[in-house]
């Protein structure tokens, strides 16, 4: 299990896109980071009659509000060594134009890193860089 006085999650999503890619890029972050980080879904928890319910995170997930310009910044931030203890989930526009994964894979080796468009960003790790990164940012609503 994460410790969550040490530890933190957020997600920053840009504001600007559709309510439909939003919700998407949020379920495809979620999804992969945990993926990264098994540790913080909690174990499936039994409603009174019996009925099973997998278990979910075991602490709130902020969403908040960024715009491209500041997801690419922030992306190249989490590349250097002073945030390298974090895992950073990134989602772009190109990863959500392929149609397989293989097309991903492949796109993804041809492009420069500099013209990524990002549509969202998940950060889980030490509280404190994730609030250096984080921490001026606003509520998604």
């Amino acid at each position: 299990m994460m410790d969550t006085q040490t530890e933190k999650c957020v997600l920053v999503l840009d504001e600007r896109l559709p309510l439909g890619l939003i919700a998407n890029t949020a379920a495809i972050l979620g999804i992969t980071l945990g993926k990264q980080r098994p540790e913080a879904v909690g174990e499936t928890v039994y409603d009174a009659a019996g009925n099973a319910h997998l278990g979910v995170i075991e602490f709130p997930v902020p969403v908040l509000r960024g715009n491209a310009q500041l997801l690419g910044e922030m992306r190249e931030k989490l590349y250097s060594p002073a945030f390298a203890g974090l895992t950073a989930v990134d989602f772009s526009q190109l990863a959500q134009g392929c149609k397989t994964y293989g097309e991903f894979r492949d796109k993804m080796a041809a492009v420069p890193a500099e013209s990524l468009r990002y549509l969202g960003i998940a950060i889980c790790g030490d509280k404190k860089a994730v609030n250096r990164l984080t921490g001026a940012l606003p509520l998604l609503r």
